[in-house]
């Protein structure tokens, strides 16, 4: 059975956002992050959070495969750790991540966040975004997945793609994971 990394972005995800409603269902195959800078991120406390989660998710795994489900600022935080860790039978669900170069960029996370390039995933890949989100704007969007050499889906104007979005429990996203889940055989 795959197991679910659940990578939010800044504070967490409250229990109305998609990326709780599916760690609840998805019951002991899903661990979430837990740094200790969810309001103040620091990015090396939140890879190191990352790097332990994925550590309890592929023991729970056995084998089958571990998928990083990131949101937002935790979207940068999975790809820096799988730049650095490298793992086999790993997939990135990486939707509504922010640009460092926009206007927008959580002033919060900018002491350490803020120099982040994104460069190619050494694992299959998918960015979900939003057209009319105030963090990161379409071509951005666009420009974060050719740098991470993932395929780019928009799921039209839907905000940040988070609970005051309104998007409950997503399904469009759980059928853009299932897809990719599909495509690559090692998860």
């Amino acid at each position: 059975m795959v197991a679910y990394v659940i990578v939010p972005g800044i504070g967490g995800s409250d229990e109305r956002h998609w990326q709780s409603r599916w760690e609840a269902g998805w019951g002991a195959s899903a661990t979430r992050i837990a740094p200790g800078s969810w309001t103040e991120p620091d990015l090396e406390d939140w890879v190191a959070a990352v790097r332990t989660a994925y550590e309890r998710a592929a023991r729970q795994a056995d084998g089958d495969g571990v998928a990083l489900v990131a949101h937002s600022l935790g979207c940068w935080a999975a790809a820096r750790w799988l730049e650095e860790a490298r793992p086999g039978g790993v997939v990135a669900f990486l939707a509504a991540p922010p640009d460092p170069l926009g206007p927008a960029f959580p002033h919060e996370a900018a002491s350490t966040f803020l120099g982040v390039t994104a460069r190619p995933l050494p694992c299959p890949g998918l960015v979900v975004s939003s057209d009319d989100d105030p963090y990161c704007g379409a071509a951005a969007a666009a420009g974060l997945a050719t740098g991470w050499e993932s395929p780019r889906t928009s799921v039209g104007k839907q905000g940040h793609i988070n609970s005051d979005s309104g998007h409950g429990d997503w399904e469009r996203g759980r059928e853009l994971l299932r897809v990719l889940l599909a495509r690559t055989p090692a998860v």
